[in-house]
């Protein structure tokens, strides 16, 4: 389970910084990979990285603003000559149907796999075989929406100490007790998978927050979680012009993640207004109220398997 920013600048495209998008790979877990926000550009980033189009099966969008969704239509024409013919699911605020169909019908694009849309709302819930979705709305002048990425527990390591005293050796068997409630021996014996299993594994949690003011009312949303990704397009001494734009600065979000007690902060959608040293001192401003945070630079990935 990985994170690859895809685009971390705010409003418009800069030679450092593309507009929103970032991934959360899932491809050594389910074979799929996740896509939150797609600003114009973000499938000439994926060509820089290994993700393949085709993978990408839930895209989850924040809110409208072109920014964060004018990159959409075209990934979605291109998934469709790069083998992708599995359904995908875009999850977002109202209007999103109306506005991937309107792009879609416009420019006469034929796609080879069908959309599920599914339009959220405030603590809107989802459930998958591994995953649970929680869904929150934010303070952005039009519909913006956070996300909070549950992965549900996974079972825990074979005690191979306790199938040994049982008298049963290592082989196939091993992996048929762990993967099943029940196993039945060649000798007759029904096992209980829990009676040879350690205490289960908890999953990842992360939130993906679009854009906000005031993050401070969002603590108990994403309480706990081990990567909290929002963000921080103004330092805080531009906090007037963060408010009137629905914005937050590197400094709120920072207390939002001590109040919260996340495990790990990660800023994006920066000002182009910041350049060089200044995002250096962007983040000496969240460090110095909450010391494990990181500035996303375009590309960078950040592996959660061992996290």
């Amino acid at each position: 389970m990985k994170i690859e920013f895809l685009g971390t600048g705010a409003g418009l495209p800069t030679k450092q910084r593309n507009v929103s998008s970032l991934a959360l790979d899932l491809t050594a877990e389910i074979g799929s990979v996740w896509l939150f926000d797609c600003g114009e550009g973000t499938q000439h980033q994926i060509l820089r990285t290994t993700i393949k189009p085709r993978r990408i099966d839930k895209i989850f969008i924040t809110h409208l603003h072109g920014d964060h969704i004018n990159g959409l239509v075209g990934l979605l024409s291109s998934r469709s000559f790069q083998n992708g013919e599995s359904l995908v699911q875009i999850y977002g605020p109202s209007g999103i149907k109306t506005y991937v169909n309107c792009h879609l019908s416009l420019t006469g694009t034929k796609l080879a796999y069908p959309i599920q849309f599914i339009e959220v709302e405030d603590q809107s819930y989802y459930e998958t075989k591994h995953f649970t979705i929680t869904v929150k709305e934010l303070e952005h002048g039009l519909a913006s929406f956070g996300y909070r990425i549950s992965e549900k527990a996974k079972p825990g390591q074979l005690q191979v100490d306790k199938l040994l005293a049982q008298g049963i050796k290592p082989g196939p068997i091993y992996q048929q007790i762990k993967e099943n409630e029940q196993t039945q021996l060649p000798d007759g014996r029904l096992l209980t998978r829990a009676d040879f299993l350690g205490a289960a594994k908890p999953g990842k949690e992360i939130c993906v927050l679009g854009d906000t003011r005031h993050p401070h009312k969002f603590a108990g949303f994403v309480s706990d979680c081990d990567l909290l990704i929002h963000e921080a397009t103004f330092s805080h001494l531009d906090v007037a012009h963060a408010h009137q734009f629905y914005h937050s600065t590197a400094t709120e979000v920072a207390l939002l993640a001590k109040q919260a007690n996340v495990k790990q902060l990660i800023l994006t959608h920066i000002s182009a207004r910041y350049q060089g040293d200044q995002i250096n001192k962007l983040a000496d401003e969240a460090q110095a109220i909450f010391a494990n945070t990181l500035i996303a630079e375009d590309l960078l990935q950040v592996d959660l398997t061992n996290h």
